[in-house]
């Protein structure tokens, strides 16, 4: 049951992705130039983003526990290293000149798999990159 609603769950959201154009690169770096030709649709699917997530923050403290586990994975830490804050300018340049981020460059595999392979993949090979630096396995 748990796998098939992990299942339901990324079906719902690359849909969801796909349908509020994040998906697509172009309409991403639209949004993303602020003193150009800015297209702000997609700060609605941002804003629809941020009201889920506040419900959620809301109601998970008065759960228990999840439905399909058996705690919560809520992150303990909040510093700011300097690991987090490169990793966060590196992955707003990298989203800036791809115009997709994780999520929607899986999704967009399967609308334009040529494209989104390539951001994939170098996106893997940096993931890859980063272990060996780190010495992680």
């Amino acid at each position: 049951m748990k796998t098939l609603f992990s299942l339901i769950s990324g079906v719902l959201f690359g849909a969801g992705l796909t349908v509020g154009g994040m998906t697509d690169p172009v309409r991403v770096r639209g949004f993303l130039d602020l003193f150009g030709d800015w297209d702000p649709t997609l700060a609605f699917v941002m804003g629809g983003a941020l009201v889920v997530m506040a419900i959620a923050w809301r109601v998970v403290p008065g759960m228990a526990r999840p439905v399909f586990e058996d705690k919560f994975h809520v992150p303990t830490r909040n510093e700011l290293t300097p690991g987090l804050i490169g990793g966060a300018v590196l992955f707003g340049v990298g989203w800036g000149i791809a115009g997709l981020c994780p999520g929607p460059g899986i999704a967009a595999l399967v609308i334009e798999p040529a494209g989104a392979a390539i951001f994939v993949v170098s996106m893997l090979a940096g993931m890859a990159l980063l272990r060996l630096v780190e010495g992680k396995n």
